[in-house]
């Protein structure tokens, strides 16, 4: 019998306002659950506008606490409403003045898992998130829940073959990468990197953008969300790269099994010769 994850992605424009941001990510996971999707992952930094292409203190008013904060409560609650396992990136205040870059990890019960904060912090023009976010501390956590063994990958981290790798290893099936990526910087990537690190490491990746253009910048974020599988193709056709989308696909989890029997690259791997990429 075959055994399939039915996931979804959720890609959402910037409304103006948190309130109605959180509203729509709500009624999008509502319309993820209809369809028949178990596992629902939202965008980096959901529920706001992508403040980080300026650098202005008045976006630290955006952090919240997690899981006390009010949006991790809601998500519980939804979570629990509708069966579904929620990832949901957010900006986490742990305490005045330390904030980080976090997904929050929600099982289909409601239960909060825990989070991942995002290690690898970009500062380039456009993309000043040194301003926002302490680098993560909680390494690469693997979750286990309803819909099996998950990992969370945020946006610039794509860019680190590590992480995926530590995720590999501890035993991920499906990796999250939420993003805010633009068609000026890194679009030709977009359809490289995560379809490279699903081989690499043998799991399916879900590749999460936002879309639009938002008042605080220039950059045009252009979606394109997509599921692929662990042979690096994509699972149905990309989203759109100018609408909000939700992304609903069917994982056959059966593949992780076929890869890794034709493809050893976890028996094959030498960590005995790998010492000098640790070494600062």
């Amino acid at each position: 019998m075959s055994n399939v994850v039915r996931a979804g992605l959720i890609q959402q424009r910037w409304t103006g306002d948190k309130d109605s941001m959180i509203q729509g990510a709500v009624d999008a996971i509502a319309r993820a659950a209809s369809q028949g999707a178990q596992v629902v992952c939202l965008q980096e930094l959901f529920y706001g506008p992508y403040f980080c292409q300026i650098q202005d203190a008045d976006y630290y008013s955006y952090t919240e606490a997690i899981p006390d904060g009010p949006t991790t409560k809601l998500m519980q609650e939804v979570a629990e409403r509708h069966g579904v396992v929620l990832v949901v990136p957010m900006y986490e205040q742990e305490q005045p003045g330390v904030y980080y870059n976090t997904a929050a990890v929600i099982d289909a019960d409601g239960t909060y898992l825990g989070m991942h904060r995002k290690n690898h912090i970009p500062q380039v023009k456009g993309f000043w998130e040194k301003f926002y976010f302490r680098p993560g501390n909680l390494g690469y956590p693997v979750f286990d829940t309803a819909v099996g063994r998950i990992g969370v990958y945020i946006c610039y981290e794509r860019h680190f073959p590590e992480g995926w790798r530590a995720l590999g290893l501890a035993g991920a099936q499906i990796v999250f990468n939420p993003s805010a990526t633009s068609r000026g910087l890194s679009q030709y990537l977009w359809r490289l990197e995560q379809p490279a690190a699903a081989v690499a490491n043998e799991y399916f990746v879900g590749a999460i953008n936002r879309v639009g253009v938002e008042p605080l910048g220039d950059n045009d974020f252009y979606g394109q969300t997509y599921f692929v599988d662990p042979r690096g193709q994509l699972v149905g056709e990309a989203a759109s790269d100018t609408e909000d989308e939700v992304v609903v696909r069917d994982l056959d989890m059966d593949q992780l099994a076929e890869v890794r029997d034709l493809w050893q690259f976890y028996r094959d791997r030498r960590p005995d010769t790998y010492d000098s990429l640790v070494t600062p």
